[in-house]
This record gives structure tokens, C-alpha cells and sequence, in this order.
């Protein structure tokens, strides 16, 4: 398949941001040139952690055009891709791990306008996404155990971008690479050359004492790297 150029995006997490102050804090990674704002709705069951279903999603929607990146951490997320469309998702992943009719699920959030993900935890070879690739918008590689932000980055992830570049080259040239934990300014590089075309970052961004000038950091490193 011909090559596709892709450009690399950022993605703030914003589990890791101050929800005291959210519309400033989505203010903040905007005008420091965010490419897309990550969200996570964690039910406490697919992961142990609760956050945000789609009515917050709905009302961070009329704070920013920003496109939103919702990352479904849920069991039998099928039952909720429609509100959280209804609600300003333009990405919408689930896990391989939390649903029996994935390909299904994937057709289906096409149907319904929105860019369809799919993400594997640290324990799931990118060999299980085989007879999926070609209706994957976003493959996301976990490279820490979803649920909690912080945690540390798990090297094993770089040999699944590596893995999960190569099935995207083969079968999907349009599919984006995502990765997600323990993304920061120490292993962006290394990411990148492995793989990865939208970084997911949350504490090392909305933590650093100037998240700005992080984000641009990032930015700067990422796109060195792909050149």
C-alpha cells in the first residue's frame, strides 16, 4: 500500500487536569497547540477507577472546538457509543478486552460518524487485532495498566508500536497510532520513532510547573523525530 504522511498530534489527558478550573485548564493546552483533548470514562468494573460519563463530556463539549478523543474504559461499551457521540465525541476507542463483537462495534461507530478506536492493555499481543485492522481509525497501545494516571511507562509498549506500526503500514495506511501512559518529555522521542502518532499526555503535561511550554516541548521533539 502507498505510504500516507501522517502528522503527529498531541493529546492532553484530561484526568490529569484541575477540574476546579477546567475551562482554563482546557484554555491553557489549547493556545499551547493541543491537537486533541484525550478523555477517559472509567466505570470502576473495566477499570478500578471512576471518572466522567457523557454528560460531562457534553458540557466540556461547549468549552472547545478542539476535536475530543473519548476513551471508553467500560464494559459492554456497545451500550454507550451513542451517547457519547450524542455528546461531542469525535474518537470514540473501547478496549479489545470489553466487548465480545469488537469488528462489530467498529463498523458500528463508523456508521455513526465518529472516528472508531480500538485499545489493547499492556497484556494483549497487537496480533489479537489481525482480523480487525482494516476498520481501525485509531489503534491505541495502553503503555501502563489503565485506570489511574501517574503510573510509570512500560517499555515493553515501544515493541507494540513497533508491531502495531507494521500492521498499519501492511493492511491500513490510514489508521493513527495512539499511545497512552507515562507519555512525557523523557520518552516522546522514543515513542515516536517507534510508532506513535498521537501521544497521550496527562500528568506530565497538567503537572509541570509550566504546562505550556511543555506541551510545545513535546510538540517540538515529536515532530524532530518524524522529520
Amino acid at each position: 500500500m502507498n505510504a500516507v504522511t501522517r502528522s503527529i498530534k498531541i493529546a492532553p489527558s484530561l484526568l490529569a487536569a484541575d477540574f476546579a478550573q477546567i475551562k482554563d485548564q482546557i484554555e491553557l493546552v489549547e493556545s499551547a497547540g493541543a491537537d486533541l483533548l484525550h478523555l477517559d470514562s472509567m466505570d470502576g468494573r473495566f477499570v478500578p477507577n471512576l471518572t466522567w460519563g457523557p454528560k460531562i463530556v457534553a458540557d466540556l463539549r461547549k468549552l472547545t472546538k478542539l476535536p475530543f478523543d473519548c476513551h471508553l474504559m467500560i464494559v459492554e461499551p456497545e451500550k454507550y457509543v451513542d451517547d457519547f457521540r450524542k455528546a461531542g465525541a469525535d474518537y470514540i476507542t473501547f478496549h479489545y478486552e470489553a466487548t465480545p463483537h469488537a469488528h462489530r462495534l467498529l463498523q458500528y461507530i463508523r456508521s455513526i460518524g465518529a472516528k472508531a478506536g480500538v485499545g489493547i492493555n499492556p497484556g494483549t499481543p497487537v496480533s489479537m487485532l489481525q482480523d480487525l485492522i482494516e476498520d481501525i481509525d485509531l489503534l491505541l497501545v495502553m503503555s501502563v495498566n489503565p485506570g489511574f494516571g501517574g503510573q510509570p511507562f512500560i517499555e515493553r509498549a515501544l515493541t507494540k508500536l513497533h508491531e502495531a506500526r507494521k500492521l498499519r503500514d501492511e493492511r491500513n495506511p490510514n489508521c493513527e497510532i495512539e499511545v497512552d501512559g507515562g507519555i512525557g518529555l523523557a520518552n516522546i522521542e522514543r515513542a515516536v520513532s517507534a510508532g506513535a502518532d498521537v501521544l497521550v499526555g496527562g500528568s506530565s503535561i497538567f503537572g509541570a510547573a509550566d504546562p505550556q511550554a511543555t506541551l510545545r516541548d513535546m510538540r517540538a521533539r515529536a515532530r524532530a523525530t518524524r522529520g
